[in-house]
């Protein structure tokens, strides 16, 4: 009998690690049920306001443990894709940890080794994940009240939203369905996977979340889940692991910024949730989280959701955190830097095998050269923008000089060059 090559013995690596993958699904088991939005909501506008208290399934993942250790054992770290299935391997062990510690402080340590946390720094500076929530907050609040009121806060109810991006869908992922649901039980507005989209029933959305929704929900999250079940080899590009997590949401966000549906108050939003998250850490009890989120001017129904994510698996008593929201603002400014990146190297391809599954971004550079020997296939979806290459590389040639602008070195006569007798350029 002939010996396995190479890419049969990974792909037969990889199979194991799905399957010992499949129980793990860490979102699900950290939710909470909406009778507990429902009445913690009750309690404080009666002036009874008191913790949440949320149980969690008591879980032993030991077995699962052993196989993930096994197949990481068994990758050769000198393959690309061998040491792809190492790290990931370990991503997943990590997250049945933190299942394992739900409910108690143990949580936070977990998800601050798959997340990170507010203070770690942003790639290629001196900056910090709280310096980018700050700085758009900052903006959000000089902007409050002086940007006109328009179509973006026309409410579309959940029902017309879905008929909306069923149709939508349909006609751009031809050969595929994914459908579009209504969920009583869902706490945030929406989630995608590569099967269906749900939205919350009750919810109502506004336009700029009906844009949001397609290309950060259905163009990112669904079309990257269908492009990695599409693998012949790695099917575990299907599904997001722990560690590709800040380069898919990243992704989804910088999606949302390149295609113009992303608005200041959406940033306001994700860096209120930095800021939550360490105020978590230094010993903020859910109930000060989530008149934090009152006070920065959301309803207080979207207050309890916001502060929820904060807490979810963790105790709602202060000092510990879920860490997930850290990786909107940092991915996304990854992601941006890692397009321009790859304008300035030449290297504009990588930006269209980022959409080939459930990638991190060093797995996008240290596994491009299997796209050309057919162990990776290229995306069969590529997301609107994307497609239209020119654009893509105009916005980025564009951002790289304008990054070179220091705006503190700028006054108001730099811009109205008259002002010092030279003549406006035409």
């Amino acid at each position: 009998m002939p010996r396995p090559s190479s890419i049969e013995r990974l792909a037969a690596l990889d199979a194991r690690l799905v399957a010992a993958a499949r129980g793990i699904r860490l979102l699900d088991a950290i939710s909470w049920p909406a009778r507990v939005q429902q009445d913690f909501l009750a309690r404080w506008r009666r002036g009874e306001a008191r913790l949440p208290a949320v149980a969690y399934p008591e879980q032993d993942f030991a077995d699962v443990r052993r196989e993930l250790g096994a197949v990481a054992t068994a990758a050769d770290p000198a393959h690309p894709l061998g040491a792809y299935l190492r790290s990931t391997a370990e991503s997943w062990r990590v997250a049945t940890c933190l299942l394992e510690a739900l409910g108690t402080p143990a949580v936070t340590a977990h998800a601050v080794q798959l997340y990170g946390r507010p203070g770690d720094l942003l790639p290629g500076g001196d900056e910090s994940n709280l310096d980018a929530a700050r700085h758009f907050l900052e903006i959000a609040d000089e902007l409050d009240g002086a940007l006109p009121v328009d179509e973006a806060e026309y409410c579309i109810p959940a029902a017309e939203l879905r008929d909306e991006m069923q149709a939508a869908l349909d006609r751009f992922f031809v050969g595929h369905t994914i459908r579009v649901e209504l969920d009583p039980d869902l706490i945030a507005k929406a989630a995608a996977g590569p099967t269906r989209v749900r939205l919350r029933s009750g919810a109502a959305f506004t336009e700029y979340d009906r844009r949001q929704l397609l290309e950060h929900e259905a163009f990112v999250h669904s079309l990257t889940a269908i492009n990695g079940g599409r693998q012949p080899w790695i099917r575990s590009l299907a599904r997001a692991a722990p560690r590709a997590t800040a380069t898919q949401e990243g992704l989804a966000v910088f999606a949302e910024q390149i295609s113009g549906a992303i608005d200041i108050n959406r940033f306001k939003r994700i860096s209120l949730r930095v800021l939550a998250i360490e105020m978590a850490l230094g010993g903020a009890d859910f109930i000060e989280v989530f008149r934090f989120f009152l006070d920065a001017g959301q309803t207080e129904a979207d207050s309890f959701a916001s502060a929820q994510r904060i807490f979810r698996g963790a105790p709602t008593t202060g000092g510990s955190a879920f860490t997930k929201d850290t990786v909107y603002l940092h991915g996304l400014l990854s992601v941006h830097t890692f397009f321009r990146w790859a304008l300035h190297h030449r290297r504009l391809r990588e930006t269209r095998l980022i959409f080939a599954g459930k990638f991190a971004l060093q797995d996008v550079l240290a596994l491009a050269p299997m796209f050309d020997d057919g162990s990776l296939a290229e995306p069969l979806y590529i997301p609107p923008w994307a497609q239209r290459a020119n654009g893509l590389a105009g916005m980025l040639a564009f951002s790289l000089f304008a990054n070179r602008i220091r705006l503190n070195q700028v006054d108001a006569d730099d811009l109205m060059p008259e002002r010092r007798g030279r003549p406006p350029a035409a």
